[in-house]
């Protein structure tokens, strides 16, 4: 009868160790009894990028990347695309269940209720300068919200927890289209509550005045489905960040400007301005097979294509590439679109990505889409971020309430020189 346990061998020792298996892991402590001496510190792993260490046991997001399937608390990202909404998918990751009709309700008030900024922070994004990135004035932005809430401290209080998570799911939008309108040197638009959370942020971005003023319900969808696939994506660069500062108990909006700060990254956060620019550059339809050759010889990158975790076909891209042409009928054609689907078709066509699991992922068609609706390149992670502080919220309340959690401190390996003494100043050569 098998035996829910690694048997281990020691070579250096000759000693045999038992270490014990569950959810097809092993608890990376039970090494440490593994040494040549007793004084010895233990057996540790080595995972630079911890590209195969479990660093916490959660219920919010499943991925299999060899299957494609992406699922939000056990329900598939294409129904929650199809069906649902962001503040409805929103309540799903903090509360773990879907919203009925009054729950709804009630959290989509609790949201609108704190759209609106305080005046300092209005005072804060009309301080930077003109052509600030957006990004470092949301960094900014969330960081001083811990100034102007300072009970939000109070971390291990769940309804001091619930209340910030309120205030900056409201925020957020806001602090975005304030730092949008700032740069283009136009009066500030404040929230108007009767619209859906991403009509909201459409009409605070680009009202001006217009008797016959209506966000067009096309992208307002269109951006709503955008949301929901960027919610959560389990333990990510920004989400890795999130929960590691938050383990020291700071409040959750250092904490998120942290997790922004590592959504910042061109790695992260500004892949889909990469897919755009690669675009760009490609320029016509007719120089794709050009330069499909010349990526093949390593003379240039697909960008948008492959992923760190989707061996498949991302299915995020799948839903994204629909709404992609449903924005562009209802908005003006743009030529790149006609470049990125004859780039997808010889792609998924040549044997060279399909040997190397290169399928679209969901930066391909999600900088189209944030082009069409007008937003400029340098706000693509501001539009990731806005959605992702769901996900990151949700991660963030887990962890707080996981016994197994302490402060985030991962080890070493140390390659520096021996303990030598000190040579004073007169002395060294």
């Amino acid at each position: 009868m098998s035996k829910d346990t690694l048997t281990v061998t020691d070579n250096r020792t000759g000693k045999t160790y038992e270490i014990p298996i569950q959810n097809d892991t092993i608890n990376a402590i039970d090494l440490r009894k593994i040494k040549v001496a007793s004084e010895d510190f233990g057996m540790m792993t080595y995972d630079p990028a911890y590209m195969n260490t479990a660093a916490c046991k959660s219920t919010i997001t499943y991925i299999d990347g060899d299957k494609g399937i992406l699922e939000y608390r056990g329900y598939p990202i294409e129904q929650l695309a199809e069906q649902s909404s962001y503040l409805e998918v929103a309540y799903l990751l903090i509360y773990g269940e879907l919203p009925n009709a009054e729950r709804l309700k009630w959290w989509e008030y609790r949201i609108s209720r704190h759209n609106f900024i305080h005046q300092n922070l209005i005072d804060l994004i009309q301080a930077f300068r003109y052509d600030a990135h957006p990004m470092g004035i949301l960094i900014s932005s969330v960081s001083a919200m811990s100034t102007l809430f300072p009970e939000a401290k109070e971390v291990d209080d769940p309804a001091v927890r619930e209340k910030q998570i309120w205030r900056m799911l409201g925020m957020i939008p806001t602090v975005a289209a304030f730092a949008y309108r700032h740069r283009i040197g136009r009066p500030f638009n404040f929230p108007d509550n009767s619209l859906s959370y991403t009509a909201n942020l459409l009409y605070m971005m680009d009202f001006m005045n217009q008797r016959d003023y209506e966000v067009n319900p096309v992208l307002a969808k269109a951006l709503d489905v955008l949301f929901i696939l960027h919610a959560d994506h389990e333990q990510n660069c920004s989400t890795a960040t999130m929960r590691g500062v938050g383990s020291s108990r700071v409040d959750p909006y250092c904490s998120l400007s942290a997790a922004a700060a590592a959504l910042y990254g061109p790695l992260h956060g500004g892949a889909n301005e990469a897919v755009l620019r690669m675009l760009q550059h490609i320029g016509n339809v007719k120089h794709v097979p050009d330069f499909i050759d010349r990526v093949k010889k390593g003379e240039g990158r697909l960008m948008g294509f492959g992923h760190r975790v989707y061996k498949n076909y991302d299915p995020r891209a799948k839903i994204i590439r629909k709404v992609a042409y449903e924005v562009f009928e209802a908005t003006e054609s743009n030529p790149l679109l006609e470049i990125a689907v004859e780039l997808e078709r010889i792609a998924l066509q040549d044997e060279y990505f399909i040997a190397r699991k290169l399928y679209p992922n969901v930066d391909f068609y999600s900088g189209l889409i944030y082009q069409a609706l007008r937003f400029p390149i340098e706000y693509f992670p501001f539009l990731f971020a806005i959605p992702r502080a769901s996900g990151w919220l949700a991660q963030w309340q887990e962890m707080l309430e996981d016994d197994e959690q302490k402060i985030m401190r991962p080890r070493q390996i140390y390659l520096g020189e021996a303990r030598r003494d000190y040579v004073p100043l007169d002395q060294r050569s």
